[in-house]
């Protein structure tokens, strides 16, 4: 007898349900007075971009574990996904560009000290990547669960370093050193792996194109992080950004900045 408590019981589950739209819906809360017609969209918008960090994060984590166990096939399949949900969230750009500087700033001023470089699930999903700094964890506090999450992150292998293990396993002679170099240090560039990588690019098609993947998808959060300094620009220009943040400009200096600068240095060897 199943127990009609449950909103997952067979008997009751509803697409309503599943989704749990009831909450969902009901978490979209415009703080300007009115309220000013844009903030909806600017709300929607951000709400969106978490929930697909999170899924880049999970989609991430799932693709570790498949470089580390050799599979190939999943592994690209994964690529795919992820760099599909890239293009997803610089599309997304295109409709928060609808808003004009005008209909931003008349509610710009109810965001107070809430900022996008508050995104715990971005810095997470750069720590995944290997762009690791432990600055960035100070920013939240001890008792913060966002602050755990960091901290794990910080401390576990990126997804270079299941690379690293997948390129080894694959009977590459990658040096010992950056097999077991600190993760907790961001990913910096190793001529001797560098030397690896070009005989394996000449070599090993299979190989190849898995490395190929880890630079498109390094070419798509840079397109993203471009759009977005471009869209702060157009938006509140050189203004400081909400919470104190340095606003476009400290967001230009993210730019081209390679997660996984081996597989660019590589390019005028080949």
């Amino acid at each position: 007898m199943s127990d009609s408590s449950d909103p997952y019981a067979a008997e009751s589950l509803t697409y309503s349900r599943y989704l749990r739209l009831d909450e969902l819906l009901a978490i979209q809360n415009p703080r300007s007075d009115g309220p000013e017609h844009d903030e909806m969209l600017f709300i929607v918008i951000h709400q969106v971009y978490e929930l697909w960090f999170k899924q880049i994060l999970h989609e991430l984590d799932h693709l570790k574990g498949l470089l580390e166990e050799l599979d190939t096939p999943r592994a690209q399949h994964t690529f795919k996904r992820i760099l599909t949900i890239l293009k997803v969230l610089v599309a997304q750009i295109d409709v928060l560009e609808t808003m004009t500087p005008l209909e931003f700033l008349s509610f710009r001023d109810r965001l107070e000290s809430g900022s996008g470089f508050q995104s715990f699930q971005f810095r997470e999903l750069e720590f995944i990547l290997g762009y690791k700094r432990w600055s960035t964890v100070k920013h939240y506090g001890e008792d913060e669960p966002a602050r755990a999450r960091l901290e794990r992150r910080y401390r576990e292998r990126a997804v270079w370093d299941s690379f690293l293990r997948y390129l080894a396993g694959a009977g590459h002679p990658v040096p010992e050193e950056e097999l077991n170099r600190d993760v907790t240090q961001a990913v910096a560039p190793s001529p001797a792996l560098q030397a690896v990588l070009v005989e394996t690019y000449r070599n090993d098609p299979v190989v190849r194109s898995v490395c190929e993947r880890l630079v498109d998808l390094d070419e798509g959060l840079q397109e993203w992080r471009y759009r977005h300094v471009k869209m702060v620009e157009r938006t509140i220009g050189k203004r400081q950004g909400t919470g104190g943040s340095a606003g476009a400009e400290y967001l230009a200096k993210t730019l081209f900045q390679p997660l996984f600068p081996d597989l660019w240095e590589i390019r005028t060897e080949l």
